[in-house]
């Protein structure tokens, strides 16, 4: 099952069914208003939503073209952001970037930061950057959003608790991170709003690519138009998000519409660092690791931030190639109060 959120005017949007071929939507009004409504009542609302679902794939309903620029973030705000750092591959190339030690302890304890979850961007909009010395960075991963889960749930409930599945754009502000985390307290100016995709889907959706708590698919990254990654998200994944959700939940209940991160998607290479897709590679789900690359390579980086008007597109496609979540498709432009 596919659900969006379309802009109606109102902070939430409007709940919509979504086609598989992701060409059509039906209302779903009826059922529940919001997003958020449906993940409080799921009981009762996704069976439901299914049976619209599958009444719209058969045509048997009326029905309107979809199309993505119309759509929120399937949450347009959430009561809680959980952003987990699952390709410890990763964690370990941006530390090396700032000169930072890698514990042991994040091979068996997963990293997990809340991020601001008030004000999510929507799939197709820009990203509003104060400074670019402020290092802009795209972050391509996919994120559950759960029903509720009880404190110190165990694996098998922190599994039954996904709901949905949807990809994200992390913008980070890499220039700012640095001194936010040497106050010892975490980010905050360091990472604003995050941006998801137009449809999130139900784990089945995704066939015999959910296994293990994992998506086994590549995410693709596209930067200023050209490819820039295809690593594989069930590759390198210390922590299914059945795992990530459990964390979250050991010391507090986990609230239904809570979204759970995986972290930047990050594959190894032989065991070393990936490399580029222009050098036979899966490329990278940031700027920031090619970054390291390079500096590992020439002894200092040369792919510059994001800069005002680049633009990154984030997308997933099934075996077949057919889109699954539809794209996030955003330009850097510069901050201004209108």
């Amino acid at each position: 099952m596919k659900l969006a959120s379309l802009k109606n005017g109102q902070r939430d949007g409007r709940l919509v069914v979504v086609s598989k071929d992701l060409a059509w939507f039906a209302d779903a009004s009826r059922i529940a208003a919001t997003m958020q409504a449906a993940l409080d009542d799921w009981e009762r609302c996704e069976p439901e939503l299914r049976s619209l679902y599958d009444e719209l794939n058969r045509e048997t309903i009326p029905r309107e073209r979809f199309h993505e620029h119309d759509a929120l973030s399937p949450l347009p705000r959430a009561f809680q952001w959980a952003d987990g750092s699952a390709y410890v591959n990763h964690v370990e190339l941006v530390r090396k970037a700032r000169n930072a030690e890698m514990p042991d302890s994040f091979w068996t304890d997963p990293l997990m930061y809340q991020g601001g979850s008030d004000a999510f961007l929507a799939p197709r909009d820009d990203i509003p950057l104060g400074d670019e010395a402020w290092g802009c960075d795209m972050e391509g991963e996919v994120a559950v959003i759960t029903g509720d889960a009880p404190m110190g749930c165990s694996l098998e409930e922190a599994r039954d608790s996904i709901r949905l599945i949807m990809l994200v754009n992390d913008v980070s502000l890499r220039g700012l991170i640095p001194a936010e985390l040497g106050k010892g307290f975490g980010f905050f100016q360091s990472k604003p709003p995050s941006a998801f995709s137009p449809v999130a889907v139900t784990p089945d959706e995704l066939g015999d690519a959910w296994a293990d708590n994992k998506v086994h698919l590549p995410l693709i990254v596209h930067y200023n138009n050209e490819p820039f990654g295809a690593a594989e998200c069930g590759i390198d994944m210390t922590f299914d998000f059945a795992q990530l959700v459990a964390h979250l939940a050991k010391t507090r209940p986990v609230t239904a519409g809570t979204i759970v991160g995986s972290g930047t998607i990050s594959n190894k290479l032989d065991g070393g660092p990936g490399k580029p897709i222009s050098e036979g590679g899966v490329g990278y789900s940031c700027i920031a690791e090619i970054r390291m690359i390079e500096t590992i390579a020439d002894g200092k980086p040369s792919t510059s931030f994001m800069k005002f008007g680049d633009t990154v597109k984030i997308q997933m496609k099934d075996k077949a190639g057919k889109s699954i979540f539809g794209a996030i498709e955003q330009t850097v432009v510069k901050y201004g109060r209108e």
